[in-house]
């Protein structure tokens, strides 16, 4: 589906605005259709309206030629004036909440486009229909959950992999002609910011591999591995593989990291830089891990569009909806138990939290060491 009248009428070279989204794994998953309409528009200048935190994640990258930025403070009138001095042809609007297709049109965007939904709709020219096979997120009720797990405990309903994120973005550059097939998300870092950030944490002369650590998840303690087998699994593997673990984390994680340090006793060959490095420091570092062991998160992402191999338990939430990389990649190891109430997507477990309890360390351990 595309409106083939939005194409005809743009210049040769448009200037074209992507609203961008704004969590940073939101942002990975969006990179196959900024891709598809860079392949499209080959010429075009393409600008992303971004969150500041989230801004230096597209430098270098292919499909972008310029960034705009707005901080938590700014209101809609203030971005919709910082977007107008652009004097964007169209504009692509990948979030669904009334609050960035407002901003678009305060910008006095000719063109705009984005998903139908309540609240916005008077705000974009054009809206796309959602895909009749999307599957949605919706949080599972307490007494939903122990239905699941008294009348069905073994059952578990099967997502296709075309119902994953990335396919709902490839579907709004659709309308604008882009190729809907799928590509694997990307991102770029430089082999310079890669021996920068070797020489700024003391990596330089490493020569055993290196592994990354990220025990923590922002949306809740549901998406979180236990701390406990988080320690047994790096004792484990280093035990059996002299390797370096490089832990990461935002600021707020370091109670988690200092735990993981505790429980490891110390252990030398565990460098703990949560809150210690920049987005592009992070991504440097992701790129040279052999591996991530981590929960589902934005790094779980990054890393993935690096090129990294990750080692993910799943638990709240689903890896056919929101999985790194290319849906079935093979590279990756996405583990779950067989919870019949996963994913529920809550915050927190209201039971026993029997989806990450059941994922032991062993099946983690075989993961790590079979990409390492």
């Amino acid at each position: 589906m595309n409106f083939p009248s939005v194409i005809r009428n743009l210049p040769s070279a448009p200037r074209i605005l992507i609203r961008g989204t704004n969590w940073l794994g939101d942002a990975v998953m969006t990179t196959p259709a900024l891709l598809r309409l860079r392949e499209k528009f080959p010429g075009a200048h393409i600008a992303l309206l971004t969150p500041d935190k989230l801004n230096d994640l597209w430098l270098h990258h292919p499909a972008v030629n310029e960034t705009l930025s707005f901080s938590t403070g700014e209101n809609a009138f203030a971005v919709g004036k910082k977007v107008r001095a652009g004097k964007f042809d169209l504009t692509l609007v990948l979030p669904n909440s009334p609050r960035s297709a407002l901003e678009v049109f305060l910008a006095g965007i000719p063109k705009r486009i984005g998903y139908a939904r309540a609240w916005r709709n008077l705000f974009l020219t054009q809206t796309v229909v959602p895909r009749t096979d999307a599957v949605k997120m919706q949080k599972r009720s307490v007494a939903e959950i122990r239905r699941l797990i008294s009348h069905n405990p073994d059952a578990r309903p099967q997502t296709p992999h075309s119902s994953h994120q990335i396919h709902e973005y490839l579907h709004l550059a659709a309308a604008l002609g882009a190729n809907p097939e799928p590509l694997p998300p990307q991102l770029a870092v430089t082999p310079e910011e890669i021996e920068a950030a070797k020489k700024k944490f003391g990596l330089s002369e490493i020569m055993q591999p290196i592994l990354g650590l990220n025990p923590g998840a922002e949306y809740g303690p549901a998406k979180r591995w236990p701390i406990e087998r988080f320690i047994a699994t790096a004792r484990r593997i280093q035990q059996q593989k002299d390797c370096l673990w490089l832990m990461f984390g935002a600021k707020n994680d370091a109670p988690i990291a200092q735990r993981i340090e505790i429980g490891l006793g110390g252990m030398p060959t565990v460098m703990n830089l949560t809150g210690q490095t920049s987005l592009r420091e992070l991504m440097a570092l992701l790129k040279l891990c052999r591996v991530l062991l981590t929960n589902d998160s934005g790094p779980m992402h990054v890393a993935a569009a690096l090129g990294t191999p990750v080692v993910v338990p799943f638990g709240s939430t689903s890896p056919e909806l929101t999985g790194p990389g290319m849906p079935g990649d093979p590279r990756h190891r996405l583990l779950k138990s067989e919870a019949p109430c996963s994913p529920c997507f809550l915050r927190e477990c209201p039971i026993d939290f029997r989806c990450m309890n059941g994922i032991n360390v062993e099946r983690v351990v075989e993961a790590v060491l079979s990409m390492v």
